[in-house]
């Protein structure tokens, strides 16, 4: 298998990985030059390399458009070099959920159902019934109603604190939620630049080969044209004498 040797770090790779310098786009050239200044289009580097670079030159570009390479970005960059997904990790939440928590979610997702209204309203309904009518002179809470009153202040004031529980811990997960989207999507552009470079390159590398299978085939009807002109100076040599 023949090999080559990178002109970055001096070291021997596969054939198939040779990148010439005339293929990188300026941005990561430049990125190159930085660390390597004897680079030019002229040298030869590896695909590793050349990706190395390309992940350096995305990093430094998001650090300058954004201000701070922040933790979200770092961790795209990791998933990127470690080909991992990071859909499978946006699809478990990574909070516990503490028995609290799990009991608000609960009381909140009845407290605001039909099916509490209806029992709550039977409620209120059938305790008016009781202590204004039915127990006349002997009820427990007559006309205002002020036990009553009491109970719905108390239900009140114990609910409302539940149902923000239960909305802060929604408000975590939708956070966490805009968190991994966002670096779903930065991931998608990292992943669509770096597939334009490549492709750039295949692009290159066979316009190269079929400028060489041109040339090649220039060559060969100039060889033809040769012969056929000598061949023709020959026959009219042998026609005179």
């Amino acid at each position: 298998m023949q090999h080559f040797t990178s002109d970055i770090s001096k070291n021997k790779f596969p054939a198939n990985e040779l990148v010439s310098g005339k293929l990188i786009r300026n941005g990561v050239l430049k990125e190159i030059i930085k660390e390597h200044p004897d680079f030019n289009e002229n040298c030869n580097l590896s695909l590793s390399e050349l990706n190395h670079y390309r992940q350096q030159y995305i990093q430094h570009l998001l650090t300058k458009e954004v201000g701070t390479f922040t933790e979200l970005e770092q961790t795209v960059m990791d998933n990127i070099n470690q080909n991992h997904l990071i859909s499978d990790e946006a699809s478990e939440i990574k909070n516990p959920i503490t028995r609290g928590q799990l009991w608000a979610d609960r009381i909140a997702s009845f407290g605001g159902s039909w099916k509490f209204i209806g029992i709550f309203g039977i409620f209120l309904l059938g305790w008016m019934i009781l202590n204004a009518y039915m127990l006349h002179n002997s009820s427990f809470d007559p006309y205002p109603f002020i036990l009553l009153n009491l109970i719905l202040s108390c239900l009140a004031a114990i609910q409302a604190p539940v149902i923000m529980m239960s909305q802060n811990r929604q408000e975590e997960k939708d956070r966490d939620r805009a968190k991994n989207d966002y670096m779903i999507n930065l991931k998608s552009e990292i992943e669509i630049r770096m597939l334009h470079e490549k492709i750039d390159h295949l692009i290159v590398h066979q316009q190269e080969g079929l400028l060489e299978i041109q040339q090649i085939q220039v060559d060969m009807i100039r060889e033809l044209m040769d012969r056929l002109n000598t061949l023709q100076n020959d026959n009219k040599k042998s026609t005179i004498k």
